[in-house]
């Protein structure tokens, strides 16, 4: 689930919004109405197990004449009122991390908001406890409270959905905006010169784009426009050739860019096949590289093996550029929980991990 909101059109994942919200320059717009609640909304597709989300607030609105005046960042639950998230209190100027049930946490946790420190917020779950967290720049966080993690987080992949809602109870119509939901950038595209280094050359200047949470760097010149794209049956897509002297190993373009972007969902007890291919230059392969890629509870050091995906990758299936997973269902059976996953492939001292993400199942029903 990521969305910078600089298409200007409300995307598919937020097929449940309401409220007569709008993207607006970059941003998602809530408007507040006195008495009506609008909000940004994704359908019940999703799961907060082993994951986390996050966003920044740019735009709050005005008090005027409102006694309760809220901006909300929450993912919730199938049963009504109850949720877990933040509230932005415009009237009280506090910062409310709640877990709800019937509308309503006790035990909440209050600080005072500041629009620079607490300018990013994050939801996350590990396996054991669900965490609210800030930030002032999306890096940097800061722990506000721990909770143990309440049952129907990780109950099931269509349990939870996010919901960024706002609500005034009085008081001028004005609006709220989110931001950069799951990501850093905000997809613009900057023409610069390339630094020089002493094994390369470049013509002429080099225009870098940076899409979702991807960044590009290099080690040595880059001669044209890169760009890298994770799809269903995905491509991975380098329109230059990159050098490095790494024991004389040829690098392939993608090492140049952050890895992609890319979830898998995985149906319990089904076969489940995939491939990624390297589909616009005909000369390249991956002959000598080795790939490996693992499914943990989460992205964390001491996190749970919960598949080891190595021995159903194959390097060079279907096509030579092409890298396969195929999983038998006797294995996608033993899944019984999400997690994260990456993709990395190897050629000697040289890793380069091309995608990493979420890895959800979906439990079967059907059974023999």
């Amino acid at each position: 689930m990521i969305d910078n909101f600089n298409d200007n059109e409300i995307g598919p994942n937020w097929g449940d919004s309401y409220g007569g919200v709008s993207e607006v320059g970059g941003q998602a717009r809530v408007p507040l109405v006195a008495d009506t609640y609008a909000g940004y909304q994704t359908g019940r597709a999703w799961t907060l197990a082993g994951a986390s989300v996050y966003l920044k607030i740019v735009t709050l609105p005005a008090v005027s004449t409102g006694t309760d005046v809220g901006v909300h960042f929450m993912v919730t639950s199938n049963v009504d009122g109850t949720a877990i998230g933040f509230k932005i209190n415009v009237v009280t100027g506090m910062l409310r991390m709640q877990a709800n049930m019937a509308y309503f946490d006790a035990g909440a946790v209050e600080i005072t908001y500041n629009a620079v420190t607490h300018l990013w917020l994050r939801l996350r779950e590990d396996g054991t406890n669900v965490y609210w967290d800030t930030s002032p720049d999306g890096s940097t966080w800061t722990n506000r409270r721990t909770l143990a993690t309440p049952a129907w987080v990780t109950a099931a992949v269509d349990t939870c959905a996010l919901d960024l809602f706002c609500y005034r109870d009085a008081g001028a119509t004005d609006f709220a905006a989110y931001d950069n939901v799951n990501t850093l950038s905000d997809g613009a595209v900057w023409t610069a010169s390339a630094a020089l280094t002493g094994q390369s050359s470049l013509a002429g200047p080099a225009a870098i784009a940076a899409r979702a949470s991807a960044t590009l760097t290099a080690d040595s010149g880059l001669a044209a426009a890169a760009a890298l794209s994770a799809h269903a049956s995905a491509s991975l897509t380098a329109n230059s050739s990159l050098l490095a002297d790494t024991a004389g190993t040829e690098i392939p373009e993608v090492a140049a860019m952050s890895a992609g972007d890319w979830d898998l969902y995985i149906e319990q007890g089904a076969t489940f096949v995939q491939t990624w291919t390297v589909a616009d230059d005909p000369e390249f392969t991956w002959a000598g590289w080795s790939a490996r890629a693992q499914i943990r509870s989460a992205a964390a050091e001491n996190a749970d093996l919960l598949l080891d995906l190595t021995d159903y990758l194959s390097i060079g299936v279907p096509t030579v550029a092409a890298i396969r997973l195929a999983l038998p269902a006797s294995v996608t059976e033993t899944l019984t929980r999400n997690g994260r996953w990456d993709l990395e492939v190897v050629q000697g001292a040289v890793v380069v991990r091309l995608l990493n993400g979420k890895a959800i199942v979906s439990p079967e029903v059907t059974r023999a």
